[in-house]
């Protein structure tokens, strides 16, 4: 069912706008969680470059931590665990693996798209409220003005 905003008083209008504002933010981290995700799955993908047949036996640094890392050789070059959600890993050739990290990306480039034109329209919706919010403002300002006038020139 439609509403005309203009029908609404100003308490609802503020009503709907406090609403508009949590939907608006809950989109806006929705859509930045996935694109955090997405770009650590684009980071694993690139990432499995390094992983070809002249790099065989080269040293390289094995995180322990975000800030600890230990030094190792690189003796397989054609298999890697991939972690494939909620502590399971799964052991891949490095071309599986680059098709598991693509379509994770794809899987989420659509969600994101999908929830951008929801977040412009609650955007548009809310601009919407602003103005009509504004416009009975004004009017209740000219209402008080004339009334002041009326009653200093009685």
């Amino acid at each position: 069912m439609a509403v005309n905003l203009t029908d609404l008083s100003l308490p609802q209008l503020e009503g709907l706008k406090t609403q508009l504002d949590q939907e608006v933010e809950f989109l806006t981290s929705s859509i930045g969680q996935l694109k955090v995700v997405q770009t650590k799955y684009v980071e694993a993908k690139d990432s499995l470059n390094v992983l070809n047949k002249n790099n065989k036996g080269k040293e390289l640094l094995v995180p322990l931590t975000s800030s600890m890392y230990v030094p190792g050789t690189l003796n397989d070059v054609e298999h890697v665990l991939v972690d494939v959600g909620t502590g399971y890993y799964v052991e891949k050739n490095v071309e599986d693996s680059k098709a598991f990290f693509k379509r994770k990306i794809d899987f989420l480039t659509k969600q994101i798209e999908k929830i951008q034109p929801a977040l412009q329209e609650k955007h548009a919706m809310k601009q919407a409220v602003i103005e009509v919010m504004n416009m009975k403002i004004q009017q209740l300002q000219q209402n008080q003005q004339a009334s002041q006038m009326g009653t200093t020139k009685a």
